[in-house]
């Protein structure tokens, strides 16, 4: 297998992950350290809007690349692999739903640092 087939795997496997975390939050089965870190990631992996926008030179990529990929490994150490592997064959069959609560929790993070930004220039410019 080819380095650019592995790569294309890796993605589609992680693609897959997200979705399995997304059934595995709202599991009853699941751990309950398990279940808020699934619950996070796949909040943050199926949101519309990224933390980084991927305009922005290289951090843009860095959570598509380094955060959503970590989060994925450590919610899916927290799930015993019984339930992990079938949350991982429901989640093969589903198209990747959208978290709306993901939507609104960044639109509130960013809304949050552009409020702390006008508040330190307010106070570091104005005063």
């Amino acid at each position: 297998m080819s380095l650019l087939e592995r790569v294309k795997q890796w993605a589609r496997n992680l693609k897959r992950d997200v979705i399995a975390l997304w059934i595995a939050a709202r599991d009853k089965r699941t751990p309950l350290a398990a279940k808020l870190v699934a619950a996070m990631v796949a909040t943050y992996a199926l949101s519309p809007i990224d933390l980084i926008p991927d305009f922005v030179p290289v951090l843009g990529y860095l959570d598509d690349l380094l955060i959503v990929p970590l989060g994925i490994l450590m919610a899916v150490k927290l799930i015993p692999p019984a339930l992990m592997a079938e949350f991982r064959r429901e989640a093969a069959g589903r198209d990747k739903p959208v978290s709306r609560a993901g939507l609104v929790f960044m639109v509130l993070v960013w809304l949050a640092g552009l409020g702390l930004l006008g508040w330190w220039i307010y106070q570091r410019v104005l005063l």
